[in-house]
């Protein structure tokens, strides 16, 4: 079974570990912590037979979600788990007020490109030499209705048997 909940301190330790694996420039386990007392920092991890297999962090300001890292542990890629982890931190934003949801992401990265498209999202500018670690630019993408999104994609859930009710912030 596969079930997305609130990051809690437990998990950081796998979280910083995909952290890691999946980011030139990963954050810190120091940064990630810090999150878990950020007042509009929502974490939401997807976990697998208990073990984290993936993570996805967003600020949430008023109508806005704003993603800053989601990752799937590479050994787990390639089945979806991204787009079921995006789809549950639509969730968790709307429930608390947002109604859009945006975040940048490395020009290169068409892999991630084509998922974000899946789930409704434009590209709505670009940012010129974002990404420190390599000078490449990173595309501006924009989900206007992440309510609609999440219900056109509710399909999910069941192919995954998604528990994803409590998402209220652990310890």
């Amino acid at each position: 079974m596969i079930i997305a909940r609130a990051m809690q301190k437990a998990d950081l330790k796998s979280v910083y570990e995909i952290e890691v694996l999946s980011f030139r420039t990963p954050w810190s386990m120091r940064s990630l912590a810090g999150e878990l007392k950020n007042k509009v920092a929502h974490y939401t991890v997807l976990e697998m037979d208990g073990t984290v297999v993936g993570y996805c962090g967003m600020w949430v300001l008023f109508e806005e979600a704003h993603i800053t890292n989601i990752a799937i542990h590479p050994e787990h890629r390639g089945h979806g788990y991204g787009k079921l982890l995006l789809q549950a931190a639509m969730r968790v934003a709307a429930s608390f007020g947002a109604e859009m949801m945006t975040l940048e992401v490395r020009e290169k990265n068409f892999v991630a490109q084509q998922m974000y498209e899946e789930m409704d999202f434009l590209m709505q500018g670009r940012r010129k030499r974002y990404y420190s670690d390599t000078g490449e630019d990173a595309l501006l993408l924009w989900n206007r209705n992440i309510l609609a999104t999440v219900e056109n994609n509710a399909c999910l859930n069941e192919k995954y048997l998604l528990q994803s009710e409590t998402f209220l912030k652990g310890d």
